[in-house]
């Protein structure tokens, strides 16, 4: 028989009960065991895994192939001894921990075998929380450069592989790095392919998943240990890569995800000896491949402590990282059409930190696109008052403080009575969940002057950094908003919230006629309406008189 079309290559370190069904999803490939190779290495496993490795393997003879070795300190060695027996035309490189999708190697190895591709990115998505960069998956294509595509922020190995480009150019892993010992492996992968395609539109490949005990090594790898990993991976990538663009692509991924991570909250819970070494160390980078372009490029919420990490001293970067963990961007000063988070250094005359580090505004400019409705549902304004309330949430930190004019939400010409409140939720880039906005419609104000029905429609307008923002409101659930009845003087009123062809928030006010209120107090009371009355009915054959 011929070489198979596809090694699959698994380093096994204490993954049970993950391992099975990542084994199940490739002996159940639609492209069949018999184009199938799998190379499972237990890295001196102290669990069930060497146990399961050894059924499979005995269950699939000549497919499964295990290599038990002694521990090695992560997954570069068991990768390595991998490809030294692996005899496929591809090679596919699966986490343990992880399952494939079940056409995934068929349809990778087919579109490598159609384009003549040495590298195809299959799509990943995450499971149980995981987060997984989507944007290199956003469409098919079939020849991607690190330079024309999100390609420098998906460096994993957890692609398909021409073997003959593998060996060719001796790739391998090095074996000296616990973290991150696939990025040096795929980013001279990418510089020797000549060509690498991506499917990421209507099917997922690769179910990334994340364990419930966190016991990957990079959770459990010391903030000083991830930096030296990350020096590794920068210095191999400026040794490989000639394109200035595209290496200023790669170190920009570097910076914002690996360093700019390295600088949060991990940072503060090691003593000062390791801290002062994890700031040395960027410095270090920092000095070496941050240009101006890189750290211009770069979103504020890293830019502020990599900066602060190159010039600072190390009170100085405790002080913003205890500041980002503690208040995110807050506080926000708008000056002229700029807006600048105000953390500890800025505009501190005893440090000349330059206000460009500090430039909130594109950050803030991206975020202001957006007003989430939370709920309407009635309830009572301030003065107690029956009141139509809508909650809102807008990205934007402190966005009743910085909008100019100030926010409004609107029924018409009727304008709600604002209050805000820092939004509960997760922090996302080290900046708080944003602007919680509570809008009540007095009822009284909405049916004021009305003779008749009326639908108005709810806007949320707002300023920031001189752009104005209006927003329709849609998608809300208004099983709490239904119909009341409302009394404005001599008159009444149905009021309630609806929906408009569109799919857009409306509130909806109609005059109640008298005769209707009437009826409806009839039944309520149960009276009966009076019958008209009848004289005696005439005799057969007389007329009455």
């Amino acid at each position: 028989m011929g070489a198979p079309d596809v090694t699959v290559v698994i380093a096994v370190y204490n993954t049970m009960p993950y391992l099975t069904e990542c084994l199940d999803s490739v002996l159940g490939q639609t492209i069949g065991i018999d184009r199938l190779e799998v190379v499972a290495v237990d890295d001196g496993s102290t669990d069930d895994s060497p146990a399961e490795l050894d059924r499979y393997a005995e269950r699939y003879p000549g497919t499964v192939t295990v290599i038990h070795q002694a521990n090695s300190g992560g997954p570069a060695a068991p990768s390595n001894r991998a490809l030294e027996v692996a005899t496929g035309r591809y090679v596919f490189f699966l986490g343990a921990d992880d399952r494939l999708g079940s056409e995934a190697l068929q349809r990778l190895v087919r579109t490598a075998d159609e384009l003549e591709a040495d590298i195809v990115l299959g799509k990943l998505v995450g499971v149980g929380g995981r987060g997984v960069f989507q944007a290199v998956y956003a469409r098919d294509r079939d020849d991607i450069t690190l330079v024309d595509s999100p390609l420098p922020w998906a460096l994993s190995n957890t692609k398909l592989f021409r073997r003959s480009m593998v060996e060719e150019h001796r790739l391998r892993y090095p074996e000296d790095l616990k973290v991150a010992s696939d990025q040096p492996f795929t980013i001279r992968a990418v510089v020797a392919a000549r060509r690498i395609a991506v499917r990421g539109e209507g099917y997922d490949f690769y179910y990334a998943v994340l364990r419930s005990d966190a016991s990957n090594i990079t959770y459990s790898t010391s903030p000083y240990g991830f930096l030296q990993s990350t020096v590794v991976v920068m210095d191999t990538a400026a040794q490989v890569i000639s394109d200035p663009e595209a290496l200023m692509q790669v170190h920009r991924r570097h910076f914002t995800w690996e360093l700019g991570k390295l600088l949060g909250k991990r940072f503060l819970d090691v003593d000062r000896a390791e801290r002062q070494q994890v700031q040395d160390g960027v410095r270090k980078l920092a000095e070496q491949y941050l240009t101006d372009s890189i750290r211009d490029g770069l979103d504020v919420q890293r830019r502020i402590p990599l900066s602060v990490a190159q010039y600072g001293s190390l009170e100085d970067l405790v002080a913003v990282v205890e500041h980002f963990a503690r208040d995110g961007l807050a506080p926000l000063v708008v000056d002229g059409e700029r807006c600048y988070a105000a953390l500890p250094g800025f505009r501190d005359p005893a440090r000349d930190f330059p206000d460009s580090w500090f430039d909130a505004s594109a950050v803030i400019g991206k975020r202001a696109r957006t007003a989430t409705p939370i709920g309407v549902a009635w309830g009572r304004a301030a003065d107690g008052r029956p009141a139509l309330v809508v909650d809102l949430l807008s990205a934007v930190p402190e966005l009743d403080r910085i909008s100019v004019p100030p926010a409004r939400l609107t029924a018409g010409a009727v304008e709600a009575a604002l209050t805000s409140t820092v939004a509960e939720g997760e922090r996302v880039g080290w900046m708080d969940p944003g602007t919680r906005i509570r809008a009540e419609f007095r009822v009284a104000d909405l049916v004021a002057g009305e003779t008749g029905r009326r639908s108005r429609r709810v806007r949320f307008a707002y300023s920031v950094l001189g752009k104005q923002r209006v927003h329709d409101l849609r998608g809300l659930d208004l099983a709490a908003a239904g119909r009341i009845r409302h009394r404005h003087g001599l008159r009444f009123f149905a009021v309630r919230a609806d929906q408009d062809r569109d799919g857009r928030l409306v509130v909806v006010t109609e005059p109640i006629p008298w005769r209707r209120l009437a009826g409806g107090l009839a039944r309520r009371l149960g009276v009966r309406r009076p019958r008209p009355q009848e004289g005696p009915r005439p005799q057969k054959g007389k007329t009455p008189a």
